[in-house]
């Protein structure tokens, strides 16, 4: 990828990690001029988001810090990483899970 692809969609791959709302922020910011490198990070954005609902809505019947601990940090460091990798220009996935959203969400 080229420097001015990188530098057109940064502001639009740094807001996809906004959690649930960022998300349709970018996909909105990104949906007339598809920039690749902004494209690459709302499907990590996306992928997170989803990660973080499922995980919230399966450890919510238990009301146990021990429990819910685990997924805030988890989240928090994926997000923090993600941000990171996209101020920087970087693709890379995040992660665990970040080839999966590349495949799950290509469309995007």
């Amino acid at each position: 990828m080229d420097k001015q692809t990188i530098d057109e969609g940064k502001s639009i791959a740094i807001t996809s990690y906004i959690l649930i709302i960022g998300v349709l922020i970018a996909l909105s910011m990104n949906s007339e001029n598809k920039n690749p490198f902004a494209s690459f990070h709302i499907r990590q954005g996306l992928g997170l988001t989803l990660t973080f609902i499922i995980l919230g809505v399966s450890i919510s019947s238990f009301e146990s810090i021990l429990v819910a601990a685990p997924m805030w940090i988890f989240i928090s460091v994926l997000t923090i990483y993600g941000i990171f990798t996209a101020a920087k220009g970087e693709t890379t996935p995040l992660p665990l899970l970040g080839n999966l959203f590349q495949k799950w969400f290509k469309t995007i």
